[in-house]
């Protein structure tokens, strides 16, 4: 039950910042607000203060603002009733429209940017360590490496020894009374296991998810079709980030932000080259979650996270309201990127867009997008069954 709570607490929020960004904005200028919504109809509550109607809808994974002359079309449908353009959206000024427009995405931004800047600012301005899928530079920062557990072989030495997937080995050493050295990547790692077969060697591991530390003591065994010793555990590279210079720390939260998504974005890259290459939707479908599978995520979270759950959750919505804020600047129909290409082009030719243009572009976006959405949505809830 908490689980759900909470993930229905962030996404209604996440939507609730976006479009509090459009609201104020379109007030700030002139467009009136016919509607503040929390949620998709039917309706559950509703309530008129001035001239807008605030609505509380029986879905909460979403939300909209409803302003007057949304789209030009709209004045066709007053039916002889006075349009009045000095309130409508579409008859504002295209910087103004603009403004309108970016607003939910900024707030977006914002909301990540404040959350990551409070994280690190009580974690010494380090980022928790961040897995690996592909070697990345991060631009801002400065990176040191970690390694990951992730798959586990039954029975396997590193089963036996209680080390668990994600857990992070944070050094070795061949006996206790030695000072561990520190491991900074994967690579490493394996290169001392190899040296190691059937001799007894101590890792220091934190858990990524509860923070938990232990000392373990683990056997490489020789496997014969590996040619090498191993300890049946699939080790991926992550890194943290540190912002420590006095500059880094004022802006770690804009740059912190800044390489999440650029990582983000580059691994989705990578994944869709991947796809293409291997003539399969496997890779990508791996790395995309609908609401299913970020319900999954703040199950998991709930129940492996212990002391950490709070900074853990803080860590999913700064991740999610930037994620948002970023899906929804890109110039496809029926977001607000797509919205904003309409007004930049209005803004250029200094020429309305044609209304059934405009309309079908965004009917048929938005047909797209449920599509999309529905696939995800499947796809997540395949995944919860494997």
């Amino acid at each position: 039950m908490l689980s759900l709570i909470l993930f229905i607490l962030i996404l209604s929020f996440l939507v609730l910042i976006h479009e509090f960004g459009h609201f104020i904005v379109a007030k700030k200028n002139g467009v009136k607000v016919e509607e503040f919504a929390i949620g998709f109809p039917p309706r559950l509550f509703a309530i008129k203060r001035g001239e807008t109607t605030y609505t509380i809808n029986i879905f909460p994974l979403g939300g909209f603002v409803r302003l007057f002359g949304e789209e030009y079309h709209d004045e066709d449908k007053m039916g002889g009733v006075p349009f009045d353009k000095q309130r409508a959206f579409v008859y504002k000024k295209p910087h103004q429209k603009a403004a309108v427009i970016a607003a939910g995405v900024i707030m977006n931004l914002l909301f990540g940017i404040l959350i990551f800047y409070g994280i690190l600012a009580f974690s010494g301005f380090k980022s928790d360590p961040l897995p690996l899928l592909f070697p990345h530079h991060f631009t801002f920062g400065v990176q040191e490496g970690r390694v990951i557990a992730t798959n586990m072989a039954k029975s396997s030495p590193a089963e036996q020894a209680g080390i668990k997937p994600e857990d992070i080995i944070s050094s070795f050493s061949v006996r206790r009374s030695v000072q561990p050295t520190p491991v900074t990547s994967a690579e490493q790692l394996i290169a001392v296991i190899k040296q190691s077969s059937g001799k007894q060697i101590f890792l220091q591991t934190v858990n990524l998810k509860d923070g938990s530390e232990k000392t373990v003591s683990v056997v490489p065994v020789y496997n014969e079709t590996a040619k090498r010793a191993l300890i049946g555990v699939s080790l991926i590279d992550g890194v943290v980030i540190s912002y420590t210079k006095p500059l880094d720390k004022v802006f770690s939260g804009f740059m912190h932000s800044y390489n999440v998504l650029e990582y983000n974005m580059s691994t989705i890259g990578t994944l869709v080259s991947l796809a293409f290459k291997e003539k399969s939707v496997s890779p990508v479908s791996g790395a995309v979650a609908g609401p299913v599978g970020i319900y999954g995520v703040v199950n998991d979270m709930v129940q492996t996270s212990g002391a950490q759950l709070v900074k853990n959750i803080l860590n999913l919505v700064a991740l999610l309201s930037l994620s948002l804020g970023f899906m929804n600047i890109l110039p496809f129909p029926a977001l607000d990127g797509g919205r904003m290409v309409f007004v930049v082009y209005e803004w250029i030719t200094r020429k309305r867009v044609n209304k059934k243009v405009e309309n079908i572009t965004n009917i048929a976006g938005f047909g797209v997008l449920m599509g999309l959405a529905l696939l995800v949505s499947i796809n997540d809830i395949l995944r919860l069954f494997k």
